[in-house]
């Protein structure tokens, strides 16, 4: 059994294209986030820090004349990139697999202002890497960039915000159905239904007050929709990198890239030896 996989049962829920979301868990889901927030300067911290994440990104990429930035700024942007940033070593180290990456990376910039071909752009890049469960990670690299370097075009669309595979996700914590344990959600991962969840969490939030750094408001939910369920149901392994639940930002944080880089300049970003990359904290992204 994959990890974090729910067991197949024999009901399906058929919705292409309409979600149907629980009220009630999202208003015990903002309400645990704006808590969370208030301890710790408000919800507006954090939405300052996610747009800073953004223009690092948007920095380093660019849609209209597809760039590769320089190593030392990947390894920096990598270092926020949560599920990315503890495999992706050999491709930044090994020379060939380095290729790779770079062609890889051209193609998923190249034309990506348009969206209508955002999945099978997605597909390219990932169909440049091995198709086996240790390169699951391509797919939420592809969708960092995209989402990181133009959030308003892309949204978050990261394994763990839907994941059809292990029928696991943001997507799953938040769906209506009296029986969910029983069910499949027979929802496709692609761009119109990460689309279609946004729209919905952002006329629920505006309904509840939220009228301004609405796409990162919605990113910080789904975080804390998604840090309740590795509370509640996350195992060993994953505690391994999401500890200190003391703090209820630390998952949040950690899902979204935040806690990428200390202040001491120590990455999260893993060398082939397991080491951790060092940066000047003063000029990591130059």
């Amino acid at each position: 059994m994959k990890l974090f996989a729910r067991q197949k049962k024999e009901s399906v829920i058929e919705a292409p294209v309409v979600l149907d979301l629980s009220g009630e868990n999202l208003k015990f889901a903002f309400e645990r986030l704006l808590g969370a927030c208030d301890e710790q300067g408000g919800i507006e911290r954090f939405s300052y820090a996610l747009q800073v994440r953004r223009d690092a990104f948007k920095s380093s990429f660019n849609f209209k004349s597809p760039t590769i930035p320089g190593t030392a700024t990947f390894q920096a942007l990598c270092a926020y990139m949560p599920t990315v940033r503890r495999r992706i070593a050999p491709y930044i180290e090994h020379s060939e697999k380095n290729k790779i990456l770079k062609q890889a990376l051209l193609i998923l910039q190249d034309g990506a202002e348009n969206v209508v071909d955002a999945d099978e752009r997605i597909n390219k890049f990932c169909s440049a890497f091995p198709k086996d469960k240790e390169h699951r990670w391509v797919w939420d690299l592809a969708c960092e960039i995209l989402h990181g370097t133009d959030p308003e075009r892309y949204p978050l669309m990261c394994r763990w915000i839907w994941d059809t595979s292990t029928n696991t996700g943001v997507l799953r914590e938040i769906w209506f159905s009296e029986n969910l344990d029983h069910v499949i959600i027979d929802v496709s991962n692609n761009f119109e239904t990460f689309i279609a969840l946004r729209q919905e969490l952002s006329k629920y939030l505006s309904e509840n007050g939220v009228y301004r750094d609405m796409l990162q408001v919605v990113d910080l939910l789904q975080a804390q929709i998604y840090a309740g369920y590795i509370c509640e149901h996350g195992s060993t392994y994953i505690r391994a990198d999401f500890t200190n639940p003391e703090d209820p930002m630390m998952h949040i944080r950690r899902l979204l890239g935040l806690d990428g880089v200390s202040s001491k300049g120590r990455s999260r970003l893993k060398t082939i030896e397991g080491q951790s990359v060092q940066f000047d904290t003063n000029n990591f992204l130059s």
